[in-house]
């Protein structure tokens, strides 16, 4: 076990991070698998396939929407007043929807809260990984803190699902839940508790460090001149998400529509999905494998991803299913945190503001894909348009990965230079 003297992140820090990350990641979840359910309860017995197809991925959407529209802005308040006040607003904030969530009983209300609920959800997993990049006191370390973050919120989305589905049917067959959401008032009051404590953790465990102007300018300036290097990642966050979004949405809709899964089962697709996610993620980021070296796996990891979206519409049964998620879910799950690594290597202590952008290209590309796979599934003329689009996007992201590994060589090469030239 590393210490802290060693790490320079504290375990106490380390471990109040991870569970606002969980926290944000088992909100999400929980709604994923019922979503569908839950909207044509909503919207009365005998609604077209269509229209809850179309909700599914709207109220998906709206969320990772609200993600990106304000994830920027949270990552720039965390660098100038400090990681820990902007993480409890986000922390409090994402509790008090979520408890709201737990009684509303229209489509309107749900969508209003879908999109505060992103909102602030927004301020907590991006300043979570600056927080982990001020601390960490080498690039070894700060990678590996980095991943452990990022397992946390797939630890999250792999149990929500499950929880949800569990929790639902526990509560059918001990007691009634009134009102159409009453299938998910206790995993949605038990994640507003659970962010609750997390806030409490964060509270006592993080400092309120604060970054002074002169150190936020030119941190600035520095990661200005490698603008179109960030840029690169971050249109590869966009597109990776796009996938993502299609992929989530399709899985929920397909297994319900086209084959004919059970709750059970779709919920056992989202949980194969996060299960690879933290396996994969594990290992890229593992003692033997050098950080640098991780520029290597995106181009093939798009391949693959490009290769999983053209045949998820084609799987044609459940035992098909199961394998083309693996093969999305492993490439997607190790593109996450090099993307991740590689943007908040050229952050500086201004990294807070970057990793808040990379948030938002990820938001937007989900919020982008989970729209497409709703509006996009029923669509007769071209069946499996949603997966098709996402597979022409992410080849379009492999065209733009070549060259990538030397670009980030250079510039990690140049920044090391920089460090050793001594200040005049």
């Amino acid at each position: 076990m590393i210490s802290r003297a060693a790490s320079g992140v504290p375990l106490s820090t380390m471990a109040a991070l991870m569970l606002s990350v969980f926290t944000v990641s088992i909100g999400y979840g929980v709604t994923l698998p019922l979503l569908p359910y839950l909207i044509e309860r909503l919207l009365g017995a005998g609604t077209d396939a269509t229209h809850v197809s179309r909700a599914t991925g709207l109220l998906t959407g709206l969320y990772t929407l609200s993600l990106f529209l304000f994830a920027p802005a949270w990552g720039h308040l965390s660098d100038r007043h400090g990681r820990r006040v902007v993480l409890l607003i986000g922390l409090l904030g994402f509790s008090m929807t979520m408890g709201v969530f737990a009684f509303i009983e229209n489509l309107a209300a749900v969508y209003a809260e879908r999109f505060l609920s992103g909102m602030f959800a927004a301020a907590v997993t991006p300043v979570a990984l600056a927080a982990i990049g001020d601390l960490s006191s080498t690039e070894e370390i700060r990678a590996r803190r980095l991943t452990f973050i990022s397992l946390a919120g797939i630890i999250g989305f792999l149990l929500g699902p499950m929880l949800s589905v569990a929790s639902a049917r526990g509560a059918a067959s001990l007691f009634p839940v009134g009102g159409a959401i009453g299938i998910l008032a206790i995993p949605l009051a038990g994640t507003a508790v659970l962010a609750l404590l997390a806030a409490a953790a964060a509270a006592v465990t993080i400092s309120a460090q604060v970054n002074t102007e002169g150190t936020i300018r030119r941190e600035g300036e520095r990661a200005g001149a490698r603008t179109w290097l960030v840029a690169r990642l971050l249109m590869l966050a966009f597109i990776v998400s796009v996938g993502v979004g299609v992929f989530e949405v399709g899985l929920a809709l397909r297994g319900k529509q086209e084959l004919g899964l059970t709750q059970y089962q779709i919920a056992m697709m989202f949980t194969e999905c996060s299960l690879v996610m933290f396996v994969v993620q594990a290992i890229v980021f593992a003692p033997w494998i050098e950080p640098a070296t991780t520029r290597w796996f995106i181009a093939p990891a798009l391949a693959i991803l490009a290769v999983g979206l053209f045949l998820v519409p084609r799987a044609s049964d459940f035992t098909l299913m199961l394998a083309v998620v693996a093969a999305v879910a492993s490439s997607a799950g190790i593109l996450s945190p090099i993307l991740t690594y590689w943007i908040s290597s050229n952050g500086g202590k201004a990294r807070g503001a970057q990793l808040g952008m990379q948030t938002a290209a990820a938001s937007l590309g989900a919020a982008a894909g989970s729209a497409a796979g709703g509006l996009l599934f029923n669509v007769e003329s071209l069946p499996g348009a949603s997966f098709l689009l996402a597979t022409v996007l992410t080849i379009l992201g492999l065209l733009l990965s070549f060259g990538l590994p030397k670009v980030l060589r250079n510039h990690r090469e140049a920044a090391s230079d920089g460090h050793r030239r001594p200040a005049h």
